[in-house]
């Protein structure tokens, strides 16, 4: 397995259009039964917007906490990436297991193919950021496909698409999503259901500035997952942002199930690794992950702060990123500009300010 990092220019996949080809695999959890009509939704929705879907053995199915045994998953992810008539994969989801694939891809191969669209967060950036770091490819993370029913109607959610039709020295302007989810609906009892967005959505300084600006490459994903490939040839971050120090970078994560404590400690792994040298900011998602209420106890605020407070660039938190929707479309490898300013009352009664991010795929 080669140590090299990428060194060329960030390689964007050719957008999609009407008959492009998505195949749907998981390469970590799969789909059972009794969520197989959201699945069903979700495929439909692909074909209502002119795609070309195919399936992969690797998804309707779940056994050992994933889609199949890592070979299988593995061989089924490097062959649809091989393939010249693919333009896009999209896992169903996440998952836990999306690790054990690693070192079954075979990247020197992988290096001399077509890039192709991925997208997705959670289990998927453990493959998902690779891609970038390792082969320079362009890759989306962003809602799953199982969150792509045809009555998912918020601004983010349904320019998902969009974003992958899209091609080099495209433009992707999205701002802050009004408001978000706070619980998940059951898909097996409710298998056509949409976000329930209902808590207003307030991006926040982390240092209590008024406003913030950066700009910078996209680099990022799922804080569980990356904190374990930190530092490895699969995420060599470090030198993504001494690569493009000269343009800046911005890191972006998101915390799924970090108690206050595991927290820190992911973020000092990071350190350790270099990822939280010389950024242009720092994009931090909202978090589900459980937090506590007794006064002897370290919070979730106060994890940032201990772990993050210390650093020179801007950090902002609670972004439209992860597992409590909707979210952005944050294209690794796009160059970005972050603008926020503090959200102030109008006379109408309304909020002035928040947050955008304009990507540009240069």
């Amino acid at each position: 397995m080669s140590a090299k990092p990428y060194l060329g220019p960030i390689r964007y996949p050719r957008p999609l259009a009407a008959g492009s080809r998505v195949v749907v695999t998981a390469p970590s959890s799969g789909v059972e039964p009794p969520l197989h009509p959201r699945l069903d939704l979700c495929l439909a929705q692909l074909r209502a917007q002119g795609f070309v879907v195919e399936e992969g053995q690797c998804l309707r199915a779940e056994q050992a906490s994933a889609s199949a045994p890592a070979a299988e998953r593995a061989a089924e992810l490097e062959r649809t990436l091989m393939r010249d008539d693919v333009d896009a994969v999209v896992p169903p989801w996440g998952g836990e297991l999306a690790m054990d694939i690693l070192d079954r891809l075979d990247w020197g191969a992988l290096a001399r193919t077509r890039p192709k669209w991925v997208l997705g967060y959670s289990d998927t950036s453990t493959w998902m950021l690779p891609l970038t770091l390792r082969l320079g490819w362009a890759t989306a993370h962003g809602p799953c496909l199982m969150d792509l029913v045809p009555a998912q109607d918020d601004a983010l959610t349904r320019g998902v698409l969009q974003a992958l039709r899209l091609g080099e020295h495209g433009v992707l302007r999205q701002r802050q999503s009004r408001a978000w989810q706070r619980q998940w609906t059951d898909f097996a009892t409710a298998p056509a259901s949409a976000y329930t967005l209902t808590e207003p959505t307030h991006w926040r300084s982390l240092h209590g500035r008024p406003r913030e600006a950066f700009d910078g490459r996209l680099v990022g994903g799922c804080l569980d997952t990356l904190m374990h490939t930190a530092g490895t040839p699969h995420a060599d971050v470090a030198a993504f942002i001494a690569r493009h120090r000269t343009e800046g970078v911005i890191l972006y994560l998101e915390n799924a199930e970090l108690s206050p404590t595991g927290l820190v400690r992911a973020l000092h792994r990071l350190r350790w690794a270099g990822w939280l040298d010389g950024l242009s900011g720092l994009l931090m998602g909202r978090s589900p992950a459980p937090d506590t209420t007794r006064a002897h106890q370290l919070r979730h605020e106060g994890a940032l702060r201990q772990a993050l407070g210390a650093l020179p660039c801007p950090v902002l938190l609670d972004v439209d990123i992860g597992h409590l929707p909707p979210q952005l479309v944050l294209i690794n490898g796009a160059h970005a500009q972050v603008r926020w300013t503090a959200e102030v009352a109008s006379r109408d009664g309304g909020l002035h300010g928040g947050g955008e991010v304009v990507q540009r795929f240069d």
